[in-house]
Parts: C-alpha cells; sequence; structure tokens
C-alpha cells in the first residue's frame, strides 16, 4: 500500500481509462499545482500512448519546484488497469471508465491504498456505491465524485443569495433543465446509449447534476419521495434517453428536472422562492468568460384599474472565476481541493455523502420508471 505523506508537494495521479473528459482532468492536474500524472492506462497500450501524446502536445506534464523551475515528466502508458493500480509511483486514480465497470476499479484502487476520483454516476446501484464507499473507508482512501461545479466560486455566493430573506425569501422550487442534441450515429456508436455500459443513459450522464444542483440548493438534504419518467429510449427501452423527475422535500419544497440526448444545448438552473428568484444559464460547464453569473429577479405585477404592468426587476450577479482551463477554474479547483485533502491528510466527508446521497435519489427515480412513475420514497 502506497500513499501520500503530508511531506509530500505532489500526489501522483493514475488515469484509468483514455475517456474524453480525461483530457480535461489531464489539464486540471497540471494547473492544480499539487498534482502531477504519473501513468495512464488502457487496455491497448497504444491508446494510453496516444491520449498521453495527444495531451502532452498541448499541455506538457510538468513539476515545479519550489525554485519556480519547471521539470518534464511524461506518465508511463500502461495497458492493463491492475499493472496501474499496483505501481509504487501512484497516489491516486481518476477512473474515466464506463459505469457498469466502475464499481470494480474503485474497490481494486482502494485495496491497493489509491485515493479514487471517479467518473458520475459513480455506480449502477446504490448498493454497488455502498461498497466502494465502504472499501475507501476501510482502507482509509478518499472518494469524490467528478462533478465540477461542485468546486465553483460561483455556488457559496449564489448561496448568499438564496439566504437572502428579502431578495429571495423561503425557497419554494429548484428546476433544472441539461441536455444536447446527439448526432444520427450516437445511438449506435456512443456508449452512453449502450444498456449494457451505460444503463442509466441520459440520467447517469446529465441527470446526475440535475440532481446534485437541486440537493446542494436544499442543503444537501435527501427528498422524502421522488417520481421520474423516461420519456424516450435506447437499447431496446432501457435506457433513457431523455428523462424527467420529481423530488419532493419534508417542508413542501419541490424540485424538478428534464434532461435529454435529443434537445438544443441546455444547462440551466432556476430556483425560486417567495421573495425573488435566481436563474443560471449554465450551471454545469460555465460559459467561456472570466466570470461565473448569475440573475435575480423580483418581478412585478402592478394592476390598477386600466393599467396593467409587468415590470422587469433583474440584477446580476458574477464572481472572477475563468470557465476552464485556468488556476481558478471549477475542475481544477476540484483536484486541487482533492490533492489536498490527500497531502494533509483531512477527510473530506461532504465529498462521500454527496455522492452517495445522489446515487440513491437516481436509484429511487429509475425504481419509479419502472412502476409507471409511482411515487418511492426514500
Amino acid at each position: 500500500m502506497t500513499q501520500s505523506t503530508p511531506e509530500s508537494k505532489f500526489v501522483r495521479w493514475g488515469f484509468i481509462g483514455a475517456a474524453q473528459i480525461a483530457r480535461k482532468n489531464w489539464k486540471a492536474v497540471r494547473m492544480s499545482g499539487n498534482g502531477v500524472v504519473a501513468a495512464v492506462a488502457s487496455r491497448d497500450v497504444s491508446r494510453a500512448e496516444a491520449f498521453i501524446h495527444d495531451c502532452s502536445m498541448e499541455v506538457p506534464p510538468v513539476v515545479v519546484n519550489a525554485n519556480g523551475e519547471a521539470t518534464l515528466a511524461r506518465p508511463v502508458a500502461v495497458g492493463d488497469y491492475q499493472e496501474l493500480i499496483d505501481r509504487d509511483d501512484i497516489d491516486a486514480v481518476y477512473i474515466a471508465l464506463p459505469t457498469a465497470v466502475r464499481k470494480q476499479w474503485v474497490i481494486a484502487a482502494a485495496k491497493a491504498g489509491k485515493h479514487v476520483l471517479c467518473e458520475k454516476p459513480m455506480a449502477v446501484h446504490a448498493d454497488d456505491a455502498d461498497e466502494m464507499i465502504a472499501a475507501c473507508r476501510e482502507n482509509g482512501v478518499e472518494f469524490m465524485d467528478g462533478v465540477m461545479f461542485d468546486h465553483s466560486s460561483r455556488l457559496p455566493a449564489v448561496k448568499e443569495v438564496l439566504a437572502d430573506s428579502e431578495r429571495f425569501g423561503k425557497m419554494r422550487r429548484v428546476q433544472t433543465h441539461f441536455s444536447f442534441c446527439a448526432d444520427d450515429s450516437f445511438q449506435s456508436d456512443n456508449i452512453r446509449a449502450s444498456a449494457e455500459l451505460e444503463p442509466h443513459g441520459c440520467l447517469g450522464d446529465l441527470g446526475w447534476y440535475c440532481i446534485r444542483i437541486s440537493l446542494w440548493a436544499t442543503g444537501d438534504r435527501l427528498p422524502v419521495a421522488v417520481s421520474g419518467r423516461a420519456i424516450s429510449v435506447y437499447d431496446g427501452g432501457s435506457v433513457p434517453s431523455e428523462f424527467q423527475g420529481e423530488l419532493k422535500f419534508d417542508d413542501d419544497l419541490t424540485a424538478g428536472f428534464f434532461c435529454s440526448f435529443r434537445c438544443v444545448n441546455q444547462q440551466t438552473a432556476t430556483i425560486t422562492g417567495d421573495q425573488g428568484y435566481l436563474t443560471i444559464d449554465d450551471f454545469v460547464l460555465p460559459f467561456v468568460d472570466a466570470e461565473s453569473k448569475w440573475q435575480c429577479h423580483q418581478h412585478e405585477l402592478q394592476i390598477d384599474n386600466c393599467r396593467w404592468n409587468f415590470g422587469r426587476h433583474t440584477t446580476n450577479g458574477a464572481v472572477w472565476e475563468h470557465a476552464s482551463g485556468e488556476a481558478d477554474s471549477q475542475e481544477v479547483r476540484m483536484i486541487r481541493s482533492f490533492g489536498e485533502s490527500i497531502l494533509s491528510r483531512t477527510r473530506n466527508e461532504r465529498a462521500t455523502d454527496i455522492a452517495i446521497k445522489t446515487q440513491r435519489v437516481l436509484d429511487a427515480l429509475r425504481q419509479s420508471d419502472a412502476e409507471n412513475g409511482k411515487w418511492i420514497t426514500l
């Protein structure tokens, strides 16, 4: 078992899987200031080599010492996942494998003493997720799922608005929408349409984010009941390509979402109170900018005899934060935060707790869909 010590300055990362999203996290590791990619594993070692080559051409893998001197640190290409996990020069693994095989490699990594950052959804079933977390806890390693917006500096600023009794009031509703319009080859060629590899389809790929921000907005609480329906499906009817869900909380607060592989690019969140409401047009992947933004609304309906006016009252909010690929971007903050927990040996309990809660809501929504939208109690 090999782990970083508090004296270590860098977390040595092993990437398991060469998925597209891993390229973004390659750069995030480089920009984090506390990590370096030491190895990349793919079942085809040539694919791992190609991944390292392509990423290195754009973002050279370097380690910067205390004097600001940069040294090239080209990762090793590995043709076997377990071989990477067993390496002594790996402290943490980033697992970018399909959901159906994720459990096996999270548990294998935990048993080898490697900290685990994995893609979402974290598992096929909540029971699997519980086993994964148990393995991490038993072996004293960190676990986090790869929800980048959890680490954005926008969310704490938005939380302050939601706590404002005059501008927002009491929260009543959360509504989210996450979609993109897949091309004609998606259903036959993309694993997100495969029941064998990604059984949750758009719910796991997109709905995970909708569930997550709904839980965040409500203080990380689990809903008391959920209802969900797949609107359209792939792979013989078992993989959702469009899904809508409803969540009920214990104080009459509700949340709803729609996610789809068949609608235009949209990543919107609306959080409504009894005094005002807040909108985010890019809650998952911020628009290209040096600021992350939101809007607050307190529109006024004025009726006086024949005079009927609906007055717009909107204010803009923003934090200084680059959308992607910079030291202050949300994905870089995610990698840096995970690294800080490892290097300081400070457990991030919230990361584990919110991932499990998201998985339980997803499971209940799938159960509801199987039972024709029946409300499922959590």
